[in-house]
């Protein structure tokens, strides 16, 4: 299963979402890849020294010689492994537009290695560029986290709307995994609104798992950390094994 995270909205739990479900499934003992294709690269330096990293996906996407298995790493976490991102990637947007193959050249590179792993999770950046395309024109399911807050829902048609060219023409398999809620508080009746707001619009397809707001989460990335080593005590974690399990139960 390969499972691209996105959302081109900044701020709404992606790269926690993506860094942590990878933990979570490479725990089960399920061999799992995280490909960072956000040039900030925060999922990369989540688990690596991003100064230590000589080839990124950027070197993948635009040189003819390298596949994805030349850039992938080891993480601490037994079963995690990630294909590193770095700011070059930022430039890539412009290399591939007007390209016949730009969006299918993640696909095309990743065809040897796939197979090696059960799980691929893909960050992607808070755009529907080019970049986001070849997650999308790569994988098998989508999974979008919204984050708790009015405007929540604000471009998710934008999203839905990209989905669905990708379904029409370069990967009629791809399919929504689901919607999960992600910095959700509790306490406010603003945030019970905007909960049953997401329900209303994707009915089945939002996770029954809820993400609080959690200072622990957003701590753990610091020390190289999932939250499951983190803090295995805390809301995150149960709440991202939750989610997990859902997810598994779902593909």
């Amino acid at each position: 299963m390969i499972i691209t995270v996105a959302n081109q909205k900044g701020g709404v739990g992606k790269t926690t979402t993506t860094i942590n479900l990878a933990a979570a499934l490479a725990n089960k003992g399920h061999k799992t890849l995280l490909i960072d294709l956000d040039p900030q690269a925060n999922s990369t330096m989540s688990y690596v020294d991003a100064r230590a990293v000589r080839r990124s996906m950027y070197d993948v996407l635009v040189s003819e010689e390298l596949e994805l298995k030349d850039v992938i790493v080891p993480t601490p976490v037994a079963n995690l492994f990630v294909a590193p991102s770095k700011i070059s990637l930022a430039k890539l947007e412009s290399k591939l537009i007007g390209d016949l193959d730009g969006p299918f050249r993640l696909k095309d590179r990743m065809k040897e290695t796939a197979t090696d792993f059960d799980y691929i999770f893909i960050d992607t950046p808070p755009t529907l560029g080019m970049i986001t395309v070849n997650a999308l024109v790569a994988s098998t399911h989508v999974l979008v986290p919204i984050q708790s807050s009015y405007f929540a829902l604000e471009g998710t048609d934008d999203l839905l709307e990209t989905i669905e060219k990708i379904k029409a023409r370069p990967n009629p398999n791809l399919q929504l995994l689901g919607v999960v809620i992600t910095m959700h508080d509790k306490r406010t009746t603003l945030s019970k609104d905007i909960h049953e707001a997401i329900g209303n619009v994707f009915g089945d397809r939002v996770f029954n798992t809820v993400i609080t707001k959690s200072i622990r989460l957003e701590e753990s990335p610091a020390y190289k950390e999932s939250i499951f080593t983190f803090a295995p005590r805390s809301s995150g974690a149960m709440e991202y094994y939750s989610l997990s399990e859902e997810l598994l139960a779902r593909v």
